[in-house]
Order: structure tokens, then C-alpha cells, then sequence
């Protein structure tokens, strides 16, 4: 016999509570803004500011509260900081959200 999909959640507290954090992080408008820029790819901040349109010290205040969250990943080379969407869940949440929300079709493989 099959069991009913919310008794399903019941032994899934660990996941529904990081799924919980990662809509909490990215519910800011401008935070939707930035993953709308970053989408699949990695891209450094200067490109965000550019895309985005405010200041440097607004985007960084955003990129650290979706960085501290575990949203985002880094890796820095030179002097240039890269961010992508660091897990692969939370990245399907976004390119659904780009192609809902922002009018652009998932990447074909």
C-alpha cells in the first residue's frame, strides 16, 4: 500500500528546514535579482553590479547574506571573486524561477 506523500515529510525535518533557509535567503527582491544575473553560471561581482544596477557595497551586503546561508559558493582569482549557486537543488529552484519569473528558457545541454 502506498503512504499518503505528507506522511513522506514527516522523516524529512532536515530537509524541509535547508529547503526553509534557501527560501528565506532568496526572497529579497534584489537577492532574486542577483541569482536572476549568476542563474547557472559563476560570475564575479563587478558583472553582478553591472547587471544589477546598485551599488558595489549593497550587492556585496546581499552576496555575503546568500554566501552565510549556503546559497552561494566563491572562488577568487586575482582579484576578482566569482559566485555560483552552490547546490544543485536550490540551482533547479532558480532556473525555474529565471524561466517563470525573468522570461528566459532553461539552457539546453
Amino acid at each position: 500500500m502506498n503512504s499518503h506523500p505528507i506522511v513522506d515529510l514527516i522523516g524529512k525535518t532536515e530537509q524541509i528546514e535547508t529547503a526553509a533557509r534557501a527560501l528565506k535567503a532568496i526572497s529579497h527582491p534584489l537577492r532574486l535579482k542577483i541569482l536572476c544575473v549568476i542563474g547557472e553560471g559563476e560570475v564575479c561581482v563587478q558583472d553582478i553590479v553591472e547587471a544589477v544596477g546598485t551599488s558595489q557595497s549593497n550587492i556585496s551586503q546581499h552576496l555575503a547574506i546568500l554566501r552565510d546561508k549556503g546559497v552561494l559558493l566563491t572562488r577568487k582569482d586575482a582579484n576578482r571573486v566569482y559566485y555560483r549557486v552552490g547546490d544543485q537543488r536550490t540551482l533547479q529552484l532558480i532556473v525555474l524561477m529565471r524561466e517563470v519569473f525573468c522570461g528566459e528558457a532553461p539552457a539546453q545541454p
